[in-house]
């Protein structure tokens, strides 16, 4: 089977195999899930049973439910901060290299300037201010991330404005956003989609990452940092309770960067004209 016209190693169907899984049970978690995300069904910690395959949380949630639930917030709030960083990444840093001058020179600037604050500060900030609800923290994440995917973006778009058919479409009268859109963006579509599996895990790490530190996701809803931190005494006593969504998330982002390291081997191999040469 060929992906992307080219068959996936060993690793690659791994990680597509992680991805696939962890995507069924954010996509189909309440049809499995045998409980509710904030239905009681025992004490505090209770061992692994037939009836509660991964044991009972802080205040008696089944684990496995509560795991199924959070892989729908903390995958679909890192898949859709990371789609929001790269709209406006893109967009900004394909502008600023088509037009040039001034448009580039602001552009920059503006983004240097939030870069030369560290990102877990800034929106520790942020949040603080504005709350930790759900539409402020996807926002947070996805506009301090888009300065990443517009410097990437913006040294494409300079290495293909340049090219001669893209100074054939200015001379036939093209604007901007076709320009963009139809020269620029197709012709760096390999290194932007290895990209977004990059930007992906590190915003599904921060994501993690705030809820741990309180500032994330916030009860009742099920979230696998913020359920690290909840379960994280049950250390002492040499329970399991955080190893769980712990592992969770490890094995998603090594997952993710399986299926990237294959895409950017991909972007590296040369074309069959340069293979012969």
């Amino acid at each position: 089977m060929l992906i992307f016209g080219h068959k996936p190693t060993i690793s690659a169907w791994i990680g597509l195999a992680i991805i696939a899984l962890n995507l069924g049970v954010a996509l189909f978690g309440p049809l499995i899930a045998p409980y509710s995300e904030s239905q009681s069904v025992g004490g505090t910690w209770e061992a692994m049973s037939p009836s509660m395959l991964l044991g009972t949380d802080q205040i008696g949630r089944d684990m496995l439910t509560r795991l199924i639930y959070g892989a729908r917030m903390t995958i679909g709030i890192a898949l859709v901060t990371t789609c929001i960083s790269f709209f406006i990444g893109i967009t900004l840093g394909f502008t600023a290299a088509v037009l040039g001058s001034w448009v580039d020179m602001a552009l920059s600037r503006l983004v240097d300037i939030v870069l030369s604050i560290p990102l877990l500060i800034f929106a520790l900030i942020i949040l603080g201010v504005f709350g930790s609800s759900i539409p402020v923290l996807i926002l947070t994440i996805a506009v301090l991330d888009s300065t990443r995917v517009f410097r990437l973006a913006r040294a494409l778009g300079m290495n293909l404005a340049v090219l001669e058919f893209v100074e054939a479409a200015k001379l036939r009268g093209e604007g901007t956003w076709w320009l963009i859109s139809r020269e620029i963006l197709p012709n760096a579509a390999a290194p932007l989609f290895s990209e977004f599996g990059l930007r992906f895990c590190f915003n599904f790490l921060f994501v993690a990452a705030l809820s741990f530190l309180g500032l994330g996701v916030q009860p009742p809803y099920a979230d696998w940092g913020g359920m690290v931190r909840e379960n994280a005494a049950a250390i002492n006593f040499g329970l399991l309770a955080p190893i769980w969504p712990a592992v969770a998330i490890s094995m998603l982002t090594v997952g993710v960067n399986l299926v990237v390291d294959w895409l950017l081997s991909i972007d590296a191999r040369p074309s069959g004209a340069q293979a012969e040469l």
